[in-house]
């Protein structure tokens, strides 16, 4: 499994909502994920930002 690194993401903006992780990644705003736990909301935002490298979005 890949880790979230500064090599493969700059910044990413998250907070909790009462069970929930919500988070994006600051350079697209527009495109949340979210997590029932913080790692499990890196992993997710690991696959939105392989879906921007990849042009998938």
């Amino acid at each position: 499994m890949e880790t979230i690194t500064k090599k493969n993401i700059k910044k990413y903006i998250y907070w909790q909502d009462e069970d929930m992780f919500i988070a994006y990644l600051e350079e697209s705003p527009d495109y949340w994920t979210q997590g029932n736990s913080l790692e499990q909301l890196q992993e997710n935002l690991l696959d939105l930002y392989h879906e921007f490298d990849h042009n998938n979005i």
